[in-house]
C-alpha cells in the first residue's frame, strides 16, 4: 500500500517521518527500495540529530547509494507540498556498475579538491560523516533491535513483588536494555508482573534469557515462570 509523507522539509513533516520510522528501518517494506530513494531526494538537506529516527535512515540510505545502489521496487510513496522529483533523482546504479560508478565519483572529488588550500572544519567535519557511513554499510549484516512484552509470574500471593521485580531487574546482559514494568492481578490475590525490554537481535535470545537467566537460582526463589506476550521488531 502507498504512504504519502507531507511538506517533509517543514519541521512538522520530518517531526512525522521520524515518527513513522521509529518502528520501520524503511519507508516500505523489509529492504531499501525506491520509494526510501523518493523520500531521500526530497528532503533538501541531513535531518537533524533532534530527529534521530529519520536522521539514521537518511544516513544508510545515503549510504547505500555510494556503495551499491537501491534496487527494489518498493510498494509507491507520494510527497505532497514538495517539487516533484525527476526521475533521474531517483534512480539506482546498476549492481553490477556499482564500482566503476564509485570510481568515477572518486575521480570527480578528486577533480574538486584543491590541494594547496586548507580544510574548513566543515569540511572535515563531512569527511568523518561519510566514513562513517561508509563503514556502517560495510558491514554484511546490520544487527537489528526488537521490542518484547514479558509476563513475569510469582510463585503465589506471598511472593514479594518488589523483590521480584529487583531481582529480573539485576539480570544484566549486553544488548539488553529493561523497560517499565506494572502487576497486573490475575485472581486470588495474585499479581504478576508485565515488564518491556528492548533487545539487540544478535546478541541476545529472549528463550535464552528466560531459560538460562530468569527462571534459574537465584531468580526462581521468586519468579515461577516468564511468557512472551509480544515481540516486534524495532
Amino acid at each position: 500500500m502507498a504512504v504519502a509523507f507531507h511538506d517533509v522539509n517543514s519541521a512538522a513533516g520530518l517531526k512525522k517521518l521520524d515518527q513513522y520510522l521509529l518502528t520501520r528501518s524503511y519507508i516500505t517494506g523489509y529492504q531499501a527500495s525506491k520509494d526510501d530513494i523518493t523520500v531521500h531526494a526530497a528532503l533538501s538537506q541531513p535531518p537533524s540529530s533532534e530527529f534521530v529516527n529519520a536522521s539514521r535512515w537518511y544516513n544508510h540510505v545515503a549510504a547505500l547509494l555510494r556503495i551499491s545502489g537501491v534496487s527494489g521496487e518498493g510498494c509507491g510513496v507520494t510527497i505532497e507540498g514538495c517539487a516533484p522529483i525527476a526521475g533521474e533523482a531517483v534512480a539506482t546504479p546498476p549492481a553490477g556498475d556499482s564500482k566503476t560508478q564509485a570510481s568515477a565519483a572518486d575521480e570527480d572529488d578528486d577533480s574538486d579538491v584543491d590541494l594547496f588550500g586548507e580544510e574548513t572544519e566543515e569540511e572535515k567535519k563531512a569527511a568523518e560523516e561519510r566514513a562513517a557511513a561508509v563503514k556502517a554499510s560495510a558491514k554484511k549484516k546490520e544487527s537489528g533491535k526488537s521490542s518484547v512484552l514479558l509476563d513475569v509470574k510469582p510463585w503465589d500471593d506471598e511472593t514479594d513483588m518488589k523483590e521480584l521485580e529487583a531481582a529480573v531487574r539485576s539480570v544484566e546482559v549486553e544488548g539488553l536494555h529493561w523497560g517499565a514494568s506494572k502487576l497486573v492481578p490475575v485472581g486470588y490475590g495474585i499479581k504478576k508482573m508485565t515488564i518491556m525490554l528492548t533487545i539487540v537481535d544478535d546478541l541476545v535470545s529472549v528463550d535464552s534469557l528466560i531459560e538460562e537467566r530468569l527462571t534459574v537460582e537465584p531468580i526462581n526463589e521468586y519468579v515461577q515462570s516468564c511468557d512472551i506476550v509480544a515481540f516486534n521488531k524495532i
